[in-house]
Formats: structure tokens, C-alpha cells, sequence
């Protein structure tokens, strides 16, 4: 059972898109088809949905009735002039519910209303009435109950439509409301729908494939709006992941490498020269040389930047100093770098870096 009250409807409502709602308010339209039964019987109010119809769904379903009303004879049709949204627009009186190869073969009725049943369940409905001023209203899925206050304005607005062709459905029990249901009519009528599919002409085929073609498209409107929402989520989904995922590799490939970098050079912590000395000290110390005699080079260069200076004899005083100086930074580095190599020992040994590093805010 649809709708928000579980079938216990007092002013039953049931939401439609346009133009299917105008068009079954002002009795162009006499079966309302669903794939599911009409839970209700009598009044059933019609509420537009928010969705703005668009033109050429329009034209397919007004072409539509055109046709199936001339196979009655009927030309004049006066077909509603505006198509409103979100909007209470009137009610019908729902009398029964067939299904669709039930009323194809039910000889009681008017061809052009055999001719609407192109749905599983097929709702007969019957004395349509408009609202004079259409309420706007907000509206639910199924079949729902009508808020009291909406209801008692709206029933004092109702004004009677001149249908173009009335139908009246027989039920086969007048005092049981429900009798005219699915299953009460016999489909063992084969000479009846083969003469109705031979009579058919090409307009009114035309027609019904474009009504057809307008109900699946409209369906496929909202599935494909919902398709493509989820479907953007798997794939900003799985585009974020890809992404991730290289980000996660190149920095594990990175972290491998200074890795393997940091557990060469534990290695080599190892190692000691004859003088008591680490392998680090000596590379670092090759290369302050290398930065002293740069620094030196420039200290010692003349104002015009092209002769160099003279610089202290070897072996006199002025370079003694100077190598006594040096000798006693090197070995200060190297305790700081032996006490900083004993206290991360138990954590991942320093890299070179760090020792670069070290060097460079001493002598700077």
C-alpha cells in the first residue's frame, strides 16, 4: 500500500507530473496509470509536482488525446492553456482499478478510453473538478492525506468540468465500491483487441508511440538525473583514489630511498678511521675545506676583483694560529656529532644532511 498513512486516507492526494495532472483535472484524461493498484476509492485530489513540463511533452500528449478522441468522433477538444507546478489543482472520483490487458478488452467502454491503457494498473476515474485558484502546496510520493485547513479551503473552490467525452464505468456491484477491480473482468476477448489493433492508422500508431516515448523519457529524466549524482561519486571516487594511491606510492618509493640512504650511512657509522675518527668527519671536513678555500680565495682577493692577495707564509706564526684555530673546530664538531649520534642511536640514525647542517652553523 502507498503513501504516508498506510492506506487510512481521509482527503486522499495524489501528486502528478504536468501535464498528465491538467490533463486528467479537466477530463481529457479518464485513466490514470501506475504500476500499482488504487488503494482508494471516490474522491482523489490532484496535485502538480514542482517539475516545469517541456513543450514538446506537451505537444506528444495533446496530439495524443487528439487521436484517440477521434476514433470516437470527437474533434473539439479544449485542452488547458496553462500547465501550473507545485499546485493543488482539483480532484476526480476514482471508481475502479484494471489492468492494462483488462481494459484493452472491456467492450463497455469507448475505444478511445481502451486506447489509454498503456500501463500495468490502469485507475478509472471519473467527474472531474478544478479549483477555480489552484493552491500551492508542497507534495509527497504515493497516495497521501490532504492537510485539514488545504481541504476545507479547497473543497469550497471546486467547479465542474465539462468533459469532452464522459464515461461512465459500470460496476459490476453498485453497493461495493471495490467491486470493479483487478481480476473482475474477463480477458477471453481476442476477436475484440485483434480488430481494435487492425483498425489503428498510422496517426493514431504515431500517436501512441509518441506518448509512449514521452512518459519513458520523462521517466528517464529523473533515473538518469539520480545515475549520473551517484555515478559522479564513484568517479570523483575512484579518481580521488587513483590520485591517492600514486601520492601513497611515490611517497612510499621516497620513503624507501632515504631509507636505504639513512641505513648506508648507520653503516658507515661504524667505521672508524685509525685516528679515532668517523668517515662523516672527514667528508665533512673535505668539504669546509672546500668552503674555507673558496671563502678564503674571496677574502684574499684585491679590491678590483682580479689579482688575489697575498696570503701568510707557510709554516710562519700567522698560519699556525690560523691551523690551531681550525684543528680545534673540527674536534668540537666532532663531540657534538659523536653526542648527537649516541642519543638518536635508538631511534633511526641522523643522515648526512644533518651533519651538513651542524657544520655549517659552526663555521658560518
Amino acid at each position: 500500500m502507498r503513501g504516508n498513512n498506510s492506506g487510512n486516507y481521509r482527503n486522499p492526494c495524489l501528486t502528478m507530473h504536468q501535464p498528465w495532472a491538467s490533463l486528467l483535472v479537466y477530463g481529457i484524461k479518464r485513466i490514470e496509470g501506475r504500476s500499482w493498484p488504487a488503494p482508494v476509492r471516490g474522491r482523489l485530489w490532484i496535485h502538480a509536482a514542482s517539475k516545469v513540463p517541456d513543450e514538446s511533452t506537451i505537444r506528444a500528449m495533446e496530439y495524443f488525446y487528439r487521436e484517440i478522441y477521434a476514433v470516437n468522433g470527437i474533434t473539439d477538444i479544449k485542452f488547458p492553456e496553462h500547465y501550473p507546478t507545485s499546485r493543488l489543482l482539483g480532484c476526480v472520483e476514482v471508481v475502479g482499478c484494471l489492468r492494462q490487458e483488462e481494459l484493452a478488452c472491456w467492450g463497455k467502454v469507448p475505444e478511445s478510453v481502451r486506447l489509454e491503457a498503456q500501463t500495468n494498473y490502469c485507475w478509472l476515474c471519473e467527474h472531474p473538478q478544478k479549483l477555480l485558484i489552484p493552491f500551492e502546496m508542497r507534495g509527497y510520493q504515493g497516495v497521501y492525506n490532504l492537510e485539514k485547513k488545504i481541504y476545507e479551503a479547497a473543497v469550497r473552490g471546486l467547479s465542474p468540468v465539462a468533459s469532452p467525452l464522459p464515461v461512465k464505468f459500470p460496476l459490476p456491484d453498485p453497493h461495493d465500491s471495490f467491486s470493479l477491480q483487478p481480476g473482475c473482468i474477463s480477458v477471453s476477448s481476442p476477436n475484440l483487441e485483434a480488430s481494435s489493433e487492425a483498425d489503428r492508422s498510422s496517426t493514431l500508431t504515431l500517436a501512441i508511440a509518441g506518448a509512449q516515448e514521452a512518459a519513458l523519457q520523462f521517466s528517464k529524466k529523473d533515473q538518469n538525473s539520480q545515475t549520473v549524482v551517484q555515478n559522479n561519486i564513484p568517479y570523483q571516487t575512484n579518481t580521488s583514489y587513483k590520485e591517492t594511491e600514486t601520492v601513497k606510492s611515490y611517497n612510499l618509493r621516497s620513503l624507501s630511498r632515504s631509507r636505504e640512504k639513512d641505513k648506508t650511512s648507520s653503516t658507515n657509522y661504524s667505521e672508524t678511521f685509525d685516528d679515532g675518527t668517523f668517515p662523516l668527519y672527514h667528508e665533512d671536513k673535505r668539504n669546509y675545506g672546500q668552503y674555507e678555500g673558496s671563502s678564503r680565495y674571496n677574502q684574499y682577493r684585491g679590491a678590483d676583483g682580479r689579482q688575489p692577495l697575498q696570503q701568510p707564509a707557510k709554516g710562519s706564526m700567522a698560519s699556525k694560529k690560523e691551523e690551531k684555530r681550525r684543528v680545534e673546530r673540527y674536534e668540537g664538531s666532532s663531540r657534538q656529532i659523536r653526542s648527537s649520534d649516541a642519543a638518536l642511536s635508538h631511534t633511526q640514525p641522523p643522515s648526512k644532511v644533518c651533519y651538513h647542517l651542524l657544520f655549517a652553523c659552526n663555521y658560518i
